[in-house]
Parts: structure tokens; sequence; C-alpha cells
């Protein structure tokens, strides 16, 4: 194998695919990239257990072949190579890689063990890239981090008709985000699955700008393809649980606050909150009165807030849930629906009649007085 390729594009191709290498693995050759060069194109491969990703990139090819590296020494290498071309063919049980006045070799690792590909799964139709990649973004803070209960690190996917809905939980907040997707050819019946979603955030932000993403989707895995680049990873066994009683509140107040002041408000505030300490909110009709701490260390800070549909009430808050939920929304204007102290409390766009396409969840706790 030889070929010829810019500096930029090879490492941003190694790159692109190193992201599913595991850190650690018993098996030497997942931590490989597969290279394959044939009819003036570079692929750039690599699997785990779980996912596997493959991005294809013009080169100059002299010589098709197929060569397996160690993926981290190669972008390694790639992160200091000179600017402009790179000629690299394989010697032997090496591949050399030459770039201007630096040369590196590599040492091979076999083929014969390396696994085949997982095939792309069936393909069930498309989604703006940039849409996607914030509306994971939007959910994936509400994501458990216990492994112990896989299903909760997870983000639901499911497929309604021509509607897409995003879904995360850890049991204390639940983050919902909605968006329209393009079937191809009819769809009918629904799809509701749950995929890793540390990996689904990878892959969302590495396809963002893409224009289009062509989602794939079978029993056990999903694939997502754009452009030149494919990716797949398998699904979590399970469901999350449904968040349509959850977010039916009832009768609830509404408190109406601009989303930058309030996010600064409560990171200022909360430098005195320890442990567990919660953030207390204590709307009186048009202000908020944000507190934290407790006897000798304390904080505050008023708001304008518009309290509509209820009386002045007092809701506390796990200050770095909040700020989580807070962050993850792009509206200048949130609208925080509230049942009481202790009870739900509903993070929404402030223009939202009560059917969103961006809803989060958060438990509130009963304030110490």
């Amino acid at each position: 194998m030889e070929f010829r390729i810019d500096s930029g594009a090879l490492a941003e191709a190694v790159a692109w695919a190193a992201r599913v290498l595991p850190a650690r693995s018993p098996v030497p050759v997942l931590g490989g990239l597969l290279l394959e060069a044939a009819d003036g194109r570079l692929a750039v491969s690599g699997l785990d257990h779980e996912a596997s990703a493959r991005i294809e990139v013009d080169a100059d090819v002299l010589r098709d072949g197929r060569a397996l590296v160690l993926g981290r020494r190669l972008l390694d290498i790639c992160k200091v190579l000179p600017h402009g071309p790179v000629a690299c063919a394989t010697d032997g049980a090496r591949l050399a890689v030459t770039g201007g006045e630096a040369r590196f070799g590599l040492s091979l690792l076999p083929l014969d063990d390396y696994p085949d590909r997982p095939a792309l799964p069936e393909r069930r139709g498309e989604v703006d890239a940039d849409a996607f990649a914030a509306a994971v973004g939007h959910v994936a803070v509400a994501a458990g981090r216990d492994d112990s209960l896989p299903v909760l690190t997870g983000i639901r996917l499911g497929l309604d008709g021509t509607t897409m809905t995003l879904a995360a939980t850890d049991r204390y907040r639940y983050a919902v985000r909605t968006l329209q997707w393009r079937p191809e050819g009819p769809f009918e019946g629904t799809v509701d699955v749950v995929v890793p979603a540390r990996r689904l955030t990878e892959i969302a932000r590495s396809h963002a700008g893409a224009g289009t993403v062509r989602l794939a989707l079978d029993g056990g895995s999903v694939g997502f393809e754009s452009l030149a680049r494919r990716t797949t990873t398998r699904l979590i066994d399970g469901r999350l649980p449904r968040h349509d009683k959850l977010f039916a509140l009832g009768e609830h107040a509404v408190a109406v606050m601009e989303r930058a002041p309030l996010v600064e408000a409560v990171k200022r505030v909360a430098v005195v909150a320890e442990g567990d300490s919660p953030v207390r909110l204590a709307f009186d009709g048009a202000t908020v009165h944000l507190q934290a701490g407790y006897e000798d260390d304390v904080a505050s800070q008023r708001l304008p807030a518009a309290l509509r549909g209820g009386h002045a009430m007092t809701v506390a808050f796990n200050p770095g849930y909040l700020l989580d939920a807070l962050g993850s929304f792009d509206a200048p204007e949130i609208g925080l629906r509230l049942l009481g102290p202790g009870q739900r409390a509903l993070i929404t766009d402030a223009t939202d009649d009560g059917a969103g396409t961006h809803r989060h969840l958060l438990m509130s706790v009963k304030p110490l007085v």
C-alpha cells in the first residue's frame, strides 16, 4: 500500500475514526485503525465491541492495499506532522509515514485477527445534522452515569411518523426534545430504542455540519451516515420510563425569567452551597430571591421574575442539576412551571404553550427555613 495525502486531511480522518477506539482492550487489534487505499480514496476504520466508525477521504493512491496500525499512535503522529503533503507506504512489517523532513515507522498489526466491520443496519430516513446534534446535547445532560443501571445511561430514540423524540433521565431529572425527521418511504408503526448517551453525543457532534444524517436501525444496533462518514453503535436493552404522566402537571404556576441572568445568579450564590445543599428560589410575584447556604456562609441575589397563575412560593433545587437544565436551553427566556415545594418543576421555553419541543423536568426539594 502506498498513498500521498495532505497532512490536515489525514489528521482529520484519523481523529474521526479513532473516536470509537477503546481506552484499554485485552484484544490488541481492537486498538488498531484499518487503512484501506484504492481508487483514489483512503478509508480509515475503527471499531470495538460496541461501536464502529469509517471515513473516506481523497488521496493520491500509488499502490492499493490495506494496513492495520495502532490507532492512538497514528493519531499522535498526525498531530505533530508538518503541514503539507504526507507520504505513507507499507514496507515489510511497517508503515512508513513521511512529512517534510520528518519520518515515522509504525509496526503493522495482524490483519487476519481484525474483526469484520459490522454492516450498516436498515436505512430508515434522515434528519438535519445540526438540529440532531443540538437536540442530543439538550437531553444528554440528564442521562445517568451509574453503569449498574445501564438503561439510565442511555438516550431514548423514538420515531413516530415524522417526529423524532430524544429523552434521557437519571431518576432525578428528565429531559425531552422533539424534532422533525424524514422517513425513507412510508413509515408505519413506531420505534422506541435506547442508545448509549456517550456514544450518541459523540456521533451527533461528529456529523454536525454535514447537512443531513441518514439514520439506519435494526433490532440490535443503530447507524448514522453522512457524506463519506459512517458510524454504528449497539443499542442498550430495556426501555426508559415514559415521561407523559410526569410532565402532566395539572394546575400550576409559571415563573418567566431571562435565562442568562438566572444562570449567572445561580452560579454566584452556589459558591456557598456545600455538598447537596440546594439553591432556594423565593418567588413573590414580580421578583425571585435566590439564596444559598445556612448560618454564617450565605449568598443571595434578586432578579426580575413574573409569576403567573399562583401565589408566592419558595422552591429549591440541586444547583448542579439546575445549571445543567438551564444550560441546555437556547431561548433568551425560560418558563419555570411550578407545583410547589418538594414537587416536580418543568423548565420550558417561555413561549411554550404546553407542547414545546424542549422540556426538562426537575424534582425540587423542600427548602429548610
